[in-house]
């Protein structure tokens, strides 16, 4: 049986805490340009998108581990019942109702409207490397009642396309799909001209590599050890040297995947494991190259960090416009934290730093709750006393 959700007090409710004032005053200043939330037919809105989206924001920041794990805290969480709830309360099948089938378009647009705000905010590293923009894929276990989420027989899995920007730290775009889709298409459309491309060997892809000389777009792609590689003009490789290749050649097999524009291909060693990079930028040298191709790996703790701290691959919707609509509340949320911990303490986002976010909100919650009760009670006694003159 659904229940609702409802505030104790509209008076005290929308007095947000500093802390929480302070996390989303970035999306908060431009949200009077975000499209309004219609509603469908003569039935109001329960859930504005403010609503929606401090909800959503109060998800993974507090690490619920699904919907319904919202619903209470929203319900019976003081804090959020009166900061984040919705006024007049919310629904559960109208909650879920929402989250699958509103505000995907305002999500897009406070995302898009966010990420360069964050560019300004946030320090930009590796600026004589140019602008490196790591590209990678991430599978959500599924459940089989998502039909959309093909991976093979008896098994769901979505997937996410993810570009990250090197410079900043911080997930640029992102695309879902089911799970079976392969990655390469993806990567074109997340790479824009003058970007540097970070990518593993699985992105390896000829016509890709052509396309993207074309277009103005470049790459630092591993590739497989096994290439076939025409020589076209050796370059210098110092002796006794951790990088101990460098050419300009044409990539694969000719007439069949051979390349039609040159690539310089580096290779070198670390331990006893070689690696074997593809590369259209020849304006930097093969030290450089390979600085980049090892930053690729941030892309990897980022996908680490987001699921294991702020539980975005919990499902809260089964539809992919539900999922979709929860997965950007994570890169925003993510984003908002960047801006947060760089603001506030000059550092990268933490586990430890996000902690001490919770703890000061529910801190300052609690004491405006009980500067609230001591008001009550000093206007009572005001209200006594004259009573009793």
């Amino acid at each position: 049986m659904p229940y609702t959700i409802k505030p104790e007090s509209k008076k005290q409710r929308r007095r947000k805490t500093p802390s929480f004032k302070k996390l989303t005053k970035p999306v908060n200043d431009f949200m009077p340009n975000i499209s309004p939330l219609k509603a469908r037919g003569n039935k109001p809105l329960q859930m504005t998108f403010e609503d929606q989206l401090n909800s959503l924001i109060y998800f993974h920041l507090e690490e619920h581990s699904s919907g319904r794990h919202l619903l209470q805290a929203l319900k019976e969480d003081d804090f959020a019942r009166n900061e984040i709830a919705p006024q007049e309360g919310i629904e559960k099948s109208s909650f879920f109702e929402a989250i699958n089938t509103r505000g995907l378009e305002q999500l897009l647009e406070v995302f898009e409207a966010l990420y360069p705000n964050a560019t300004r905010i946030l320090p930009r590293k590796y600026r004589n490397l140019g602008d490196l923009v790591s590209i990678d894929g991430s599978l959500i276990d599924a459940v089989l009642s998502m039909t959309w989420a093909d991976y093979r027989e008896g098994a769901k899995k979505a997937k996410v396309h993810v570009g990250f920007d090197l410079n900043h730290s911080i997930p640029s775009q992102i695309f879902l799909t089911a799970g079976k889709a392969d990655e390469r298409p993806w990567a074109h459309k997340i790479l824009a001209p003058g970007q540097t491309g970070v990518l593993d060997r699985y992105y390896q892809c000829h016509k890709n590599f052509d396309l993207w000389q074309t277009e103005g777009k470049h790459f630092v792609c591993r590739i497989k050890a096994g290439t076939k590689k025409t020589c076209i003009r050796p370059l210098e490789v110092k002796p006794d040297h951790f990088i101990f290749y460098d050419a300009i050649v044409l990539l694969g097999t000719p007439g069949v995947n051979q390349t039609e524009k040159e690539v310089r291909v580096i290779a070198y060693r670390i331990g006893s494991k070689e690696y074997w990079i593809a590369t259209d930028r020849f304006d930097l040298s093969a030290e450089q190259i390979a600085a980049i191709y090892k930053l690729r790996w941030n892309i990897e703790i980022f996908f680490a960090w987001w699921k294991r701290h702020l539980k975005v691959y919990h499902l809260m919707a089964r539809s992919w416009y539900g999922l979709m609509v929860q997965i950007l509340a994570g890169l925003i949320t993510y984003l908002l934290l960047a801006i947060y911990c760089h603001e506030q303490y000059q550092e990268k986002v933490s586990i430890k730093r996000v902690r001490e976010l919770r703890i000061k909100i529910q801190n300052e919650a609690r004491t405006m709750e009980l500067t609230d009760l001591k008001k009550q009670k000093r206007t009572h006694n005001q209200y006594s006393i004259s009573a009793k003159t």
